[in-house]
């Protein structure tokens, strides 16, 4: 089948140049009612991308800039005194809307960073006891500076859970920076870009995704690398079943991002480093990086028969 989705990367790709594997990425965690984590140094698309798929995708779009003062009133709201009513009103804040950009979100401190949690897992949040239903769909996407870098909280693992992948967009290639150096940066372009689903295309694509099937040997694909990584000696600890259904999950948007309505054992290949890397922790004796024995991992595991 033809996948309803080349168009939308066909834009997306237009403003963030030069990245098509991370724009897939981006669509396919959308599409499989995931969360996305962005880290990277400033100034490489990580704001441009958000803007763009809820510009393309015709979704509510709100910024949240998180700073070391940041409260979580400041993010969910707040119950305020209206005088003429002589009663508390709740006004809401920023994460009521359905595309939520929480930009550097490691600059935040862990209280802060934790008032996403229940947004971002139930799809509602309590205030003072009540609770209200955010939008659908709602999808967040976290953008975070290195670790390394002055003035950053990590997350904590309960929170990083709660992202479907994690993914970097790097360096752009030297030839595609000289064209942002001539001004034609992917923000110049973002007035042009088209609104190509509604709301209720996007929640019918979403429900297709969910819809696809996984064969019994594939699922077993799934479970023979999630027991690889926790067998491994080289991680920490292994991926929960949390992250096995987050990858069956991915797998299926992918294929159903390449038109089709069936699973490959390439769709789990795909999609497994971006929705292992920040689930995993590699011991401090290996000198291979987190993703590098992520993908020695997928190599090794056969796909069965």
């Amino acid at each position: 089948m033809n996948s309803p989705i080349l168009p939308v990367l066909e834009q997306l790709n237009k403003v963030v140049l030069g990245k098509p594997f991370q724009v897939k990425l981006a669509v396919v965690c959308l599409l499989a009612k995931g969360h996305l984590l962005i880290e990277d140094l400033p100034g490489m698309g990580k704001t441009t991308l958000g803007q763009a798929m809820a510009k393309v995708f015709g979704l509510d779009f709100q910024r949240i800039q998180f700073t070391s003062d940041i409260l979580p009133a400041d993010i969910v709201g707040a119950n305020i005194f209206d005088r003429e009513k002589s009663a508390f009103e709740f006004h809401p804040g920023p994460v009521f809307s359905q595309l939520v950009l929480a930009d550097e979100i490691n600059r935040a401190t862990p209280k802060a960073q934790s008032a996403l949690l229940e947004a971002m897992e139930e799809q509602q949040v309590t205030v003072e006891g009540k609770t209200y239903e955010l939008p659908h769909p709602f999808f967040v996407i976290a953008t975070q500076n290195p670790t390394h870098q002055i003035g950053t909280y990590p997350l904590p693992e309960s929170q990083l859970d709660r992202f479907l992948f994690k993914i970097n967009l790097g360096y752009p290639d030297p030839a595609l920076e000289k064209v942002l150096l001539k001004g034609e940066s992917g923000r110049t372009k973002m007035p042009s870009l088209e609104s190509l689903l509604d709301l209720e295309t996007l929640e019918g694509l979403q429900k297709s995704v969910s819809d696809l099937t996984v064969t019994e040997h594939l699922l077993q694909y799934v479970m023979d690398l999630i027991l690889a990584t926790r067998q491994s000696p080289d991680f920490a600890h292994g991926l929960s079943p949390r992250a096995g259904l987050a990858i069956v999950s991915a797998a299926k948007a992918w294929a159903f991002v390449d038109g089709r309505d069936y699973v490959l054992p390439e769709d789990i290949q795909q999609v497994f480093v971006s929705a292992a890397r920040h689930r995993l922790q590699s011991v401090k004796t290996s000198s291979a990086s987190t993703i590098e024995l992520i993908e020695a991992l997928v190599k090794d595991v056969p796909v069965p028969a």
